[in-house]
């Protein structure tokens, strides 16, 4: 008993330091301490492991310091954690307004760009949620069809059972997509001041094109050690050092 409630204890006072360190760094931002609120954030995110709004203070510390790659790094994984916010995708767009790479990305199907739209609308978790309710309702519709016989009670239960099945599979394919996502961990932002991205993976290879700080980056082989190569959002592709970036 004496162990149980030891630990208790024990679990009480980590959260409390939780709670305490969460509020200092908070306060040291209120107080436009940016330097000491980041570092804050970073210790943060080490001890306690991920977390979409501690990413995003993290990533307002940066952009008050105007230190524009770590604030986009940082934005682009709260985004990636909470699509759904309106307040992180702001900001993001915000950062990135100030990069000095402008992109354009090329055009696609409406349907895709309406499927992003969908499943970013939410996090992964809230989507969770919502395909779990969704499959408890459609199946009270279905035994509200099976067992109940007046007519029009009948209808509803089946004409709803249907209609939950689709939110259930959307609920579950947008779920599956984020936790893709956020597990593959294939996307990066550019570190480095500016950066000549090659034909191939060596000093001595091609220069395509130059590439600046807090560019987005989709890495399509990242096998080698020293070298990644990458493709960008406007659909040009190439080979950059690995120490030039930092993956989102």
């Amino acid at each position: 008993m004496r162990k149980i409630l030891s630990l208790f204890v024990f679990g009480f006072s980590f959260l409390v330091s939780f709670a305490t360190t969460k509020t200092e760094a908070d306060a040291l931002y209120e107080k436009e301490q940016y330097h000491d609120a980041a570092a804050a954030y970073e210790q943060l995110l080490k001890q306690e492991g991920v977390a979409a709004e501690v990413y995003y203070n993290l990533g307002n510390c940066y952009y008050k310091l105007d230190e524009i790659p770590k604030a986009v790094l940082n934005y682009e994984r709260a985004y990636l954690l909470d699509p759904g916010d309106g307040d992180i995708r702001a900001n993001l767009a915000l950062a990135r307004g100030k990069t000095i790479d402008k992109v354009v990305p090329p055009s696609e199907m409406f349907f895709v760009t309406w499927w992003r739209d969908l499943t970013h609308c939410m996090s992964m978790n809230a989507w969770t949620i919502l395909g779990i309710v969704a499959f408890t309702l459609m199946l009270i519709g279905v035994l509200i069809y099976m067992f109940v016989t007046q007519l029009t009670a009948r209808k509803v239960g089946v004409y709803g059972a249907m209609g939950l099945l689709v939110v259930v599979v959307i609920a579950n394919l947008a779920s599956v997509s984020q936790h893709i996502d956020q597990t593959r961990r294939g996307t990066a932002i550019i570190m480095a001041p500016a950066i000549t991205v090659k034909s191939s993976p060596s000093n001595t290879s091609t220069d395509l094109f130059l590439i600046h700080e807090g560019s987005k980056v989709e890495i399509l082989d990242g096998s080698m050690k020293e070298w990644l190569e990458v493709k960008f959002e406007e659909g040009k592709q190439g080979w950059i050092p690995s120490s030039a970036l930092e993956i989102i």
